[in-house]
């Protein structure tokens, strides 16, 4: 029997229309690995799930064959993420350590993230996890040029899955990746024919402690702003860009947190992703941070610094927001003023 988590996470899979989602989502259900799964999904006849199915327990839940819990959400998200916790506390259902939400193709992610925050219940019994998006490798140049969905989708991803690479030009992959990596520069990009993918991996723990996908000395893909490009090369009509803010002296923590608290209440719906590794004041571990919109996650202290450069390294993908003002505002009411006597000794200089 599965150990239910204190914090059950809800992972998210969205990707545009016609991108593979569902075909993703049946190869995750097969994986017994995520047998211990609940899904939500629109309809069942969408996912294709029949032959999967065990038995009907009621007409909204289905129990599958690698034993899962699937479900169609007709109503409210919170109705069916309480009823599932209700069902699984009287043991009316296999218990289930994690939930997998499969979107609608043309829907903003956000919302979905944010309910759980909301409401007063799910938020003392389910967490956030992972966020997974399909992008299609033959159709996903246009869709990200027109569509601002397509943009969000995977702006916020923790996992960018390519498809259909079998079925796309030799050079569409090399300019694809590239597009997205300037959309989303600290997400983990893999094809969903690569041997190397495990789908269990995808909702597998906490994405701000992945040490995996540090791809740079600092931890993340980027150093520098990122303008948003076209498929042409152009630039995007879209106002989305990435940028990475860079601080020498350590942070005050108290400051950062009121800091990021009005910065989220002002323009959350504009701040499409940060996440960071901070060296705060007093702090000899660096501590891991990471939101989405007006959704930020609790802190994560790291085991420790991977190298000699403490600099804090915070990636912002934002809709719209002047990075240099931006900037400006962190430095102005963030940054630790320096300490003249521990700017002065030689192990402090050595650290930094």
């Amino acid at each position: 029997m599965p150990e239910i988590p204190e914090f059950t996470p809800v992972n998210l899979l969205t990707g545009f229309l016609g991108s593979g989602k569902t075909t993703l989502l049946r190869r995750m259900l097969n994986d017994p690995a995520l047998s211990d799964t609940a899904v939500l999904i629109n309809e069942f006849g969408e996912a294709g799930l029949d032959h999967h199915l065990v038995e009907r327990i009621d007409d909204n839940m289905v129990l599958l064959q690698s034993g899962c819990i699937c479900c169609t959400v007709r109503g409210e998200l919170v109705d069916a993420l309480r009823d599932l916790h209700s069902r699984r506390e009287r043991g009316l259902i296999p218990p289930f350590s994690r939930v997998m939400i499969e979107s609608t193709g043309l829907a903003d992610p956000f919302p979905t993230l944010s309910t759980i925050k909301a409401d007063p219940v799910l938020r003392h019994h389910f967490r956030p996890g992972s966020v997974i998006a399909t992008v299609d490798a033959v159709n996903g140049a246009r869709q990200l040029d027109v569509y601002v969905e397509s943009n969000r989708q995977a702006a916020i991803a923790d996992w960018l899955v390519l498809t259909k690479s079998d079925l796309a030009r030799a050079d569409a992959d090399d300019g694809l990746r590239e597009r997205l990596r300037r959309l989303n520069p600290d997400a983990s990009i893999i094809d969903v024919h690569d041997p190397a993918l495990s789908v269990a991996e995808l909702v597998a723990g906490s994405d701000a402690t992945r040490g995996a996908g540090l791809q740079s000395a600092s931890g993340f893909y980027c150093e520098d702003s990122r303008e948003l490009v076209t498929a042409a090369g152009e630039a995007h009509s879209a106002a989305f860009r990435s940028f990475v803010l860079s601080v020498d002296r350590a942070i005050d923590w108290t400051a950062f947190g009121i800091w990021l608290t009005m910065l989220i209440n002002r323009h959350g719906e504009r701040v499409l992703r940060v996440k960071g590794i901070l060296n705060i004041e007093g702090e000899d571990r660096p501590v891991a941070i990471h939101g989405v919109q007006h959704l930020v996650h609790t802190p994560v202290h790291m085991g420790g610094w991977s190298s000699q450069d403490r600099r804090s390294r915070i990636v912002f993908i934002v809709d719209g927001l002047d990075a240099t003002l931006l900037k400006r505002s962190f430095e102005a009411f963030a940054v630790a003023p320096p300490d003249p006597v521990r700017a002065a000794s030689p192990l402090y200089n050595r650290n930094r």
